[in-house]
Formats: structure tokens, sequence, C-alpha cells
């Protein structure tokens, strides 16, 4: 048997499944419905089925886009499954459970570690999502509102109702959410608080991996870059991305000629070998925070506290000493609003 192709204790089979969209589920596309309805089927064998028509709403086909309805009744189609889509392993779902930072009956937020996906899917059986709804089970609609790439650690959210997820889009098109990223850069930063406008285009290699650069053929894009704090060769620096492309902040600090540290794909090679020896085992990008209005008109405002692995890496490059996270991360977005035991807080204020 090829090693790649699965065993038949590597699958499972699941059968026709009718089910009745109601209010909360409308407002989605179908294909994010049957990801979810279907999970660790791969994304190719999601869309062939969607094109063969034997996915059904209200009896008839739909394409990829079509948003569903409230009382739509979706037939989901039998399917074979990769059984290590399954059950985490508990440790890992308790792990996870313990980096959340707020959570209510509305949504969660999560200070997400660097190497999980935010999502399953090529090679990967379980992504923050896929825990976060193992370990609340009874919350069926949890969704994604925005995403991290796998190597970017920080702040993410997660809508646990359609009308919440819905909103929280809303806010995102309107420009009412603010985000906000630690970045170690290499080189000097001599250019004081900078707004790049850059159109960002996402070419596919031949492995299918996605890779962005700067073309006017691109889709717009802002990201403000503010100095925190010099290291000489180094330079921390405040990210607020104005729009959410695909890794839009990585290829706006190349653009600017300070790629950030440990990225392996727009990086600079010699920079992150130098950084590697010094200890720097990763990207260093952290969503350090988020802040949006509620629906009652209170500023959330969530943060998560610099990783330890790159807290080691700034104190190394400065000496020792003192916490660098005590300090640099206190910057002006609040960021330095831990409790007792390090967690961040959430800061509610009336409009």
């Amino acid at each position: 048997m090829n090693p790649s192709t699965p065993s038949q204790k590597d699958v499972r089979q699941t059968g026709v499944r009718k089910v009745r969209i109601d209010a909360e589920q409308a407002g989605q596309r179908i294909d994010n419905f049957l990801r979810r309805e279907l999970p660790g089927l791969p994304k190719g064998r999601l869309y062939r089925i969607l094109r063969r028509g034997e996915v059904r709403v209200n009896g008839g086909r739909v394409r990829a886009e079509y948003r569903l309805l409230d009382g739509d009744e979706v037939r989901i189609p039998p399917a074979r499954i990769n059984a290590e889509s399954g059950p985490a392993a508990p440790g890992r779902i308790a792990n996870l459970e313990s980096q959340i930072i707020f959570e209510d009956k509305r949504i969660l937020v999560l200070n997400k570690p660097s190497g999980l996906a935010v999502h399953g899917g090529s090679g990967i059986s379980h992504g923050a999502i896929e825990l976060l709804r193992e370990a609340r089970p009874a919350c069926r609609d949890l969704s994604l509102v925005h995403r991290l790439d796998r190597e970017t650690s920080g702040c993410l959210v997660f809508a646990k109702k359609r009308s919440s997820l819905r909103e929280l889009h809303e806010r995102f098109r309107r420009g009412t959410v603010e985000k906000n990223y630690l970045a170690l850069v290499a080189g000097d930063w001599q250019f004081g608080e900078q707004t790049i406008d850059a159109p960002l285009l996402v070419e596919h290699r031949k492995n299918g991996e996605r890779h962005v650069v700067v073309s006017s053929a691109g889709k717009p894009a802002q990201t403000i870059f503010r100095l925190s704090r010099t290291f000489g060769q180094y330079s921390l620096m405040q990210c607020q991305p104005q729009t959410g492309r695909t890794h839009q902040i990585r290829v706006h600090a190349l653009h600017t000629g300070h790629a950030i540290l440990g990225d392996d794909r727009y990086g600079d090679v010699t920079a992150n070998a130098t950084a590697k020896k010094r200890g720097l085992k990763r990207l260093f990008l952290h969503a350090q925070s988020i802040a949006f209005p509620d629906d009652s008109g209170n500023e959330l405002h969530f943060t998560a506290p610099l990783p330890d692995d790159l807290d080691r890496f700034l104190q190394a490059i400065r000496g020792g000493g003192k916490k660098v996270q005590a300090r640099e991360a206190r910057a002006e977005h609040g960021s330095g609003d831990g409790n007792r035991r390090g967690q961040p807080r959430v800061r509610r204020s009336r409009q």
C-alpha cells in the first residue's frame, strides 16, 4: 500500500443527513457550512460533491457561494473522512482552553499559540476552531471571525452565534475593529510613523502554496508602522493593519526593506540565520490586541501578553535584565493590562 494512502482503519464513512437551517445558521455560505458538518473532508472533495450536485438545498443544486436561508433543508451526502479528523487528545484541548482570554454567550477570544493553524486542512487534522468546537460541543455555530497565520501568536476572535458573526463581520467592513501587532524587524528603522499603502496580489505557486506580492493588480492594503524600540540591528514595531489581506503585515514589512525576523517565506535569509543562532525559533509576529464596540456601545479591548519565547529573545538582544514585555508591551494600545496570573483583561468603557 502506498504510505500516503489511508488504510481502511484510517477512514470512516458518514451517512446521508438532512439538516434544517435555523435563523442562527442562516447567512453563511454552503461551502463553509459543509466544512463544519464534514470535518476532515479534503477541500477538493468538498467542492467536487457541490459541483456534482450531491449536496442539495431544498431539493436543488446550489453553487459553493450560495448563502443559506432560514428554513432551508440541506441534504448532506455520504462521505469518507480521514479517521485522524476524529476527537483530539483531551490534554491538547485543555491546554488550548487555558489560553482563552475572554468568553461570554456571544464571543470567545483566544490567545492563539504560534504553530497552531486556525483551522484544519492540508494535512492538519485539528486547528484552533476544531479544538474549540470539541471543547464547546453545545456551541454548534462557533465560527472564526478573522484569521491569523499559523506561526503568528495572539488575539483571535470567535463568534458563538451566527448573529454575532454577522455583526462582527460588519464591524470589520466598516473599519471599526482596531488590531495591533508587535513585530521585530531586521534593521534600524529610521522612518518614524509610516502608513504603507501598497496593493497586494495573491499568487499560487506550482505546489499550490500562496505567495503574496505588492502589485498594482492586487487589492488595496494599508498598514501603519510605528517604532516601539530600537535594538540597533533590529527594531520592535507596532503594526496596525487597516485592511485584512493575506500575509499583509509580513509583505508590507518586506516592502519597507525591514522584513520580519523568523519569516521563512518573506524574510531576510541572513538576518534570520543570525537571529536563529541567538535563540529565535519562529516568526516574530504577535497579535497584541484587538478592540471593537459591542452592540451596547461599550468599547471592548482584549490583549495578549508577549509569549515567553519572544520575550526571552528581546532580553537576549538587549543584554538581559528585566523582562522587556513589562515595558515594551505597555505601549499606547494598553497591552499591559494583565491580571495577577498574567492573563489579559477586558476593558469596557461607555462611549
